[in-house]
């Protein structure tokens, strides 16, 4: 459900009620966070200005996996999320974002896209 971003019911220094001067404008939509979960895939669409596609990941069970001393990326498969430092609540609750910190079957590896947003994870092998 879209929510808009702007308060245009301001108030003037004084404290006292100033009216809006106009409705909301489509532009000024925004989304609830996406909020990757571990699970099997799923995505989201949204249309975007100029009717281009956005794609989020609600649930997701497989990463892109790059081994920074070979180079190399693999898929692998996420088997548990261990933290997520931006959020304490995303930690307990398992949600992946940029930043997480993931167990797969290669080893530890961090996140370095936004799923919410890129629809996609990929991320980094920790050594």
């Amino acid at each position: 459900m879209p929510r808009a971003i702007e308060n245009l019911r301001k108030r003037k220094k004084t404290g006292g009620r100033r009216a809006a001067q106009r409705k909301r404008r489509a532009f000024e939509r925004d989304y609830y966070p996406a909020e990757t979960e571990l699970g099997e895939i799923s995505i989201l669409k949204r249309r975007g200005r100029g009717g281009n596609v956005k794609v989020a990941l609600t649930n997701v069970d497989f990463a892109n996996v790059v081994d920074p001393s070979t180079g190399k990326a693999q898929k692998s498969k996420i088997v548990s999320v261990i933290e997520n430092p931006s959020s304490r609540d995303y930690s307990r609750r398992k949600v992946i974002t940029k930043g997480a910190i993931l167990e797969t079957e290669l080893g530890k590896a961090k996140v370095v896209s936004r799923p919410g947003q890129h629809g996609v994870v990929n991320a980094v092998l920790m050594k």
